[in-house]
């Protein structure tokens, strides 16, 4: 799940002035490429701005990406854009807001269910790793392993449109929780690093448009990230020990407080891979942390 603000940056138009943000209505197909429609999800909140988006691929044969919440409206959307042309259900990950329409929707379609692995629930036909792809008449899918905000996440690159449809790996313009022990923020940073060599023209993400900048935006969240973990250590040495409660103020003065309750599970991931780098001593979201001296 994502965190809930999306902020848009525009993309510049032909006379270089700035679009509108994009509105984002549920259960109606739009076209984003000659390849790729959208179907957002009537499941906006918190943890999931406006909706969960969700991807058709193709036009004669179809993958449908994330089918999103068990919602019989929005598999309504779904089926009544794809009809009998879809084959293929993917999962870029197992979490509630994007996965547990798949099992009715593989029901209604009889298409073949993959996903990285079997987990919460989610029972896929075929697993797939990194590089594997899915072969339709008109384009190749290939499946990305981009753990980090869950360690069973897969990215879908469209190499037709240079795009990636990325799940909840990246954002426009806000970021992701990592929630450990299945979140791990080393692992996040280092599947960006791997998604920023791909050449791609956009980035289809599972909450809020399309990014249109998808260097630019990489970039902006690896530095963000970074700017955290050296806040995260800053606060740690001057406080000496603490828990994750006391530094949660220090590190995250600049998040809305209504948010600590997710953002802790970001800081323990910090917290842990600066352990990992041989920096801090600690362990669980109660316990103390400290400095090594």
């Amino acid at each position: 799940m994502s965190r809930a603000r999306v902020v848009v940056k525009p993309v510049p138009g032909e006379d270089d002035e700035p679009l509108e943000p994009e509105v984002l209505i549920p259960d109606v197909a739009r076209a984003l490429n000659p390849l790729v429609r959208r179907i957002v999800a009537n499941n906006p909140g918190m943890m999931t701005g406006p909706g969960t988006n969700t991807y058709l691929v193709g036009i004669d044969e179809i993958v449908v990406v994330d089918p999103g919440p068990d919602d019989e409206a929005h598999l309504d959307a779904i089926t009544g854009c794809g009809g009998d042309r879809i084959r293929w259900i993917a999962l870029t990950h197992t979490h509630p807001d994007h996965a547990p329409g798949a099992q009715k929707l593989r029901e209604r379609t009889g298409a073949e269910l993959l996903a990285f692995d079997r987990r919460d629930g989610t029972k896929p036909d075929r697993r797939l790793a990194d590089r594997d792809t899915i072969d339709a008449t008109e384009f190749r899918l290939q499946a990305v392993h981009t753990p980090g905000h869950a360690s069973n996440h897969l990215c879908y690159y469209l190499p037709e449109e240079r795009m990636l449809l990325s799940g909840d790996h990246l954002m426009n313009g806000s970021t992701v929780v990592i929630k450990p022990p299945d979140g791990n923020m080393g692992h996040y940073l280092d599947s960006l690093a791997k998604v920023r060599k791909l050449r791609l023209r956009s980035i289809g993400p599972g909450h809020g448009p399309v990014i249109e900048n998808p260097v630019e935006i990489i970039d902006w969240t690896v530095t963000h990230r970074l700017a955290r973990e050296a806040k995260v250590l800053a606060a740690l040495e001057t406080r000496g020990t603490a828990t994750i409660a006391v530094l949660l103020p220090d590190v995250y003065g600049d998040v809305d407080p209504i948010l600590y309750p997710v953002a802790r599970y970001s800081l323990h991931a910090h917290l842990l891979k600066l352990v990992d780098d041989g920096i801090v001593l600690g362990k669980s979201l109660t316990g103390r942390w400290t400095t090594v001296t």
